[in-house]
C-alpha cells in the first residue's frame, strides 16, 4: 500500500515542482531561481518516493524475502546486470546530452546559412544530421550493452 501512496505521489511532486517553477517566473525572480526550485523539489521527491519504496520493501514477509534470496543466489550475474543497466543509461543519457549540445551550436548557423543561401540546405542538412547520429550511436551502444549483460 505504501508503494502504490508513493508511486502517486511522483505525478503529484512532479506537478507541483513545475507549478512553483511558473509562479517564481510569472513573479518575475527569473528563470535560475525557478530551475533550483524545481530541481530541489525533484529531489527531495526522489529521496521520499525511494525511502517509501525501501520500506515498503523491508515490510515483505519472510516468505517473499527467501523467495528473493533464492532467485538472486548467484550475486555476481546479479550485480554484473546492475552495473550493465546502469552503463546502458550512461550511454544513451551522455550520448543525448553531447547530441542536444551539438544541435544547439549547429541547427542555428545552419538556418542562417540557409536563410543567406537556398543551396545550402543539403550541406547544412548534413552537419545537423551528424549531430543527431550522436544520440543514435549512444542508443546503438546502450543496446549492445543490454544484450551482452543479459
Amino acid at each position: 500500500m505504501d508503494l502504490f501512496i508513493a508511486l502517486l505521489l511522483a505525478p503529484g511532486a512532479l506537478g507541483a515542482s513545475l507549478y512553483l517553477a511558473f509562479r517564481l517566473k510569472r513573479a518575475g525572480l527569473g528563470a535560475k531561481p525557478a530551475l533550483m526550485a524545481q530541481i530541489a523539489v525533484f529531489f527531495i521527491s526522489l529521496v521520499f518516493i525511494t525511502t517509501a519504496i525501501s520500506v515498503s520493501a523491508v515490510a515483505a514477509d519472510a516468505d517473499t524475502a527467501s523467495e528473493i534470496a533464492a532467485a538472486t543466489a548467484d550475486k555476481s550475474s546479479v550485480s554484473a546486470l546492475g552495473v550493465g543497466m546502469i552503463a546502458a543509461a550512461l550511454a544513451v543519457g551522455i550520448a543525448g546530452i553531447g547530441s542536444g549540445i551539438a544541435v544547439a551550436a549547429s541547427a542555428p548557423s545552419a538556418m542562417g546559412a540557409i536563410s543567406e543561401n537556398e543551396k545550402l540546405f543539403g550541406k547544412a542538412l548534413i552537419y545537423v544530421a551528424m549531430a543527431e547520429g550522436i544520440a543514435i550511436y549512444g542508443l546503438l551502444v546502450a543496446i549492445l550493452i543490454i544484450f551482452t549483460f543479459r
